[in-house]
């Protein structure tokens, strides 16, 4: 279940900001109606494709609208008592849908109209945290998905609950877990549940992606099915378009190199890629609607306070692969993803070429052989964002971005953050569960960022990628055996 009577109530209190992403969304789901993205490049051997956006690992991709549900708390830290808001954040989905999220960062603020992605809880504080699946039990045994309040209440002995005192008491329920906070709800009810929630939680495993791909990079030899990416996700389709550029002769198939137009959980895909075609590379990206699962966590694409899923409409969600292939040398495949337990970003790079592939990473140099695979840990600040780059020869480069954000700040490296207090107005960022929105029960009202330019580019070039599902193949320049 979703929202239920929630979501009326919320609705009423929408900012301007949030319907002008709301628009952007629509507009962006009208284009792609089909369902699949399909974008290739041929990287020259002077200039390889660069990840400009941060590196997402399939699932859904939203935007922060702020907190909308939600009563007051109170965190005992230092010797002192700060009053704060505490409740139900929403997020409006790339292309289409509504999410509900819960804070498990209590330090760390929010950035007014925040750009988040579904991410593994292991590259986020959850990873490294024995009470994670502790929080997924009071998201499913909690508001929203528990959306009859007076039941909620008669479980939790509470006496009567509004939508905002349950997003309240279940936001300090996991704060306890996520952050190890002593914090309070100030309505006595809303600390009922908590009280509850805490006591009665037990461990539960890991909810799996909405939709990914794995592995998210291959490569091969022209004139050879390059694969498989294998489809992993919740959905019951996955839909899947032919190439727009059908001169090209690149195909997506099953192993059997029958044409695919839909896939589903489990199912391989290759790229068939015609023997005399130029070295090259490309792109693609399944796509499907489908409930994010609750307990995913979501994680900002610059600094801001990780969220944990409460509630999903039917929303758009999506995952890419890309396929690198050369007729003979080096054919390099890379990927990456944070490592919270090493406080760095994963490097892979595999080859399945028949040379050697060489290749530089934060200023040292690195040999793949032919056949083989190698993972360089490349150390970042926590909460900082990274920039990596894989340098190789003849020009060939990738980036990945992200920004690292593995641990929960706790009160005593807050870094100078501040927890956003009911008495004290914030005119940039929201913290503790605070939001763009005017807040309730005479919470101060808090600031904003200037990020919704640049959420709003990013959604406009989703849905230049996404219409008519394309397939753009260019060829390749000054190649090399070296590649």
């Amino acid at each position: 279940m979703f929202f239920a009577s929630s979501a009326t109530a919320s609705s009423s209190r929408t900012t301007v900001g949030s319907r002008r992403i709301r628009g952007i969304s629509r507009l962006a789901a009208s284009v792609v109606a089909s369902g699949l993205l399909m974008a290739g490049t041929l990287a020259g051997a002077g200039g390889a494709a660069a990840d400009e956006a941060p590196q997402h690992q399939g699932g859904a991709s939203a935007v922060l609208d702020g907190l909308k549900t939600y009563d007051v708390a109170v965190l005992h830290a230092d010797g002192t008592k700060q009053k704060l808001p505490a409740g139900l954040f929403e997020m409006t989905v790339d292309g289409g849908g509504k999410l509900k999220t819960y804070c498990i960062d209590i330090h760390n603020p929010t950035q007014d109209q925040a750009k988040y992605l579904e991410t593994p809880w292991d590259q986020t504080s959850l990873g490294s945290n024995k009470n994670a699946g502790r929080i997924r039990w009071i998201l499913d045994h909690s508001y929203p998905q528990i959306d009859d309040l007076a039941a909620l209440a008669e479980a939790a002995g509470t006496g009567p609950l509004t939508e905002s005192t349950a997003a309240a008491g279940t936001q300090v329920a996991i704060w306890r877990f996520s952050d190890n906070a002593d914090v309070d709800a100030l309505d006595g009810q809303a600390d009922k549940l908590a009280d509850w929630l805490e006591k009665s939680a037990t461990d539960t495993a890991e909810p799996k992606a909405s939709l990914a791909l794995n592995p998210s990079a291959v490569s091969g030899r022209s004139g050879e099915r390059v694969g498989p990416v294998t489809v992993s996700t919740n959905a019951g389709q996955v839909s899947v378009a032919p190439p727009a550029d059908s001169a090209s002769g690149v195909r997506v198939t099953d192993k059997n190199g029958k044409a695919v137009t839909t896939a589903v959980n489990g199912s391989e895909l290759y790229f068939d890629v015609p023997a005399a075609s130029a070295d090259g590379s490309a792109a693609l990206t399944v796509q499907a609607t489908t409930s994010v699962p609750v307990g995913r966590a979501f994680a900002g694409a610059t600094r801001s306070q990780t969220q944990i899923l409460a509630g999903s409409s039917e929303s758009t969600v999506s995952a890419s692969a890309t396929a690198t292939w050369a007729e003979k040398g080096a054919m390099p495949a890379l990927t990456a993803k944070k490592n919270c337990a090493k406080g760095g970003v994963d490097v892979t790079a595999s080859n399945m070429g028949d040379e050697a592939f060489t290749f530089e990473l934060a200023g040292a140099q690195h040999t793949v052989e032919a056949g083989g695979s190698e993972t360089v840990t490349v150390p970042v600040a926590e909460d900082q964002a990274y920039d990596v780059t894989v340098t190789g020869p003849n020009g060939y480069a990738k980036t990945f971005k992200g920004v690292l954000d593995c641990r929960t700040s706790g009160s005593a490296t807050t870094g100078g953050l501040q927890v956003q207090t009911a008495d004290q107005p914030s005119t940039t960022t929201a913290t503790a569960g605070g939001s763009s929105t005017g807040v309730q029960g005479g919470l101060a009202e808090t600031g904003s960022s200037n990020a919704t330019p640049i959420i709003a580019g990013v959604a406009i070039a989703l849905v230049v990628i996404g219409g008519g599902a394309v397939f753009l193949l260019r060829r390749r320049k000054d190649q090399t055996s070296g590649e």
